[in-house]
């Protein structure tokens, strides 16, 4: 009840009329039943309009250190994921990865929409990097259809190290569905996960017309952060 009066009565409708985000592709989410709304990420606010322009409810897993926050900070922003429908993970890996494939394993079993971001993080500079395997293990395990997303021009509208958004307008592209069941029972097989998430990615590159680095951006930011000491 509190996701559905935040994103149809509060922020929604201001967001919406705001940002005034224009879609292509809606038709392809089920009206019905779990899938996987696998996008590209660019910004901080990608994870607040994919689920804004879907008619149902998208759960993200977000990084368990914006729901434990102290004071007023804290708080708001607890109440601000947990009105987007994101749900805490720990992201350090090892057991914890585990745990993060678990939880949405869990939220595909209900019959809800999963959003991941097949990259991992957002991508420092506006390109498109390699995809993580770890999206292609949860798509195979569940069995659910993968839709690709692109966000277009939300890296513009808040940038990496902004606080504060700018009025521009925003675009989503939702793809058709692509069908993994060709390789059931192989998600034990790490060249079927690669083979996967390639496959997943370049369909992102090619709704998203982006540019592909075929190396993670986790370590193009590790790189640039080393860099900079």
């Amino acid at each position: 009840m509190f996701y559905w009066i935040m994103k149809n009565l509060v922020i929604g409708p201001i967001l919406l009329s705001i940002f005034r985000p224009w879609v292509v592709g809606l038709e392809n989410v089920p009206k019905q039943g779990a899938v996987v709304l696998a996008s590209n990420h660019l910004s901080f606010i990608d994870s607040i309009f994919l689920p804004l322009v879907v008619d149902r409810p998208v759960v993200f897993l977000a990084k368990s250190d914006y729901f434990t926050g102290k004071g007023l900070k804290g708080w708001a922003t607890r109440v601000f994921f947990q009105a987007a429908g994101q749900l805490p993970i720990d992201r350090s890996g090892g057991k914890a990865s585990e745990a993060s494939l678990n939880t949405g394993l869990r939220v595909l079993a209900e019959g809800s929409i999963l959003g991941i971001y097949p990259e991992g993080t957002r991508s420092p500079d506006g390109k498109l990097y390699r995809g993580r395997t770890g999206v292609a293990r949860m798509v195979l395990e569940s069995g659910v259809p993968v839709i690709p997303v692109a966000m277009i021009g939300t890296e513009h509208v808040m940038p990496i190290g902004t606080r504060l958004p700018k009025v521009r307008r925003i675009g989503i592209i939702v793809g058709e569905p692509i069908d993994f069941t060709r390789f059931e029972g192989l998600e034990g097989d790490r060249f079927v996960l690669r083979s996967v998430t390639d496959e997943l990615v370049y369909r992102l590159r090619a709704l998203s017309g982006q540019e592909y680095i075929d190396v993670y951006a986790s370590s193009v930011k590790e790189q640039r952060a080393a860099q900079s000491r």
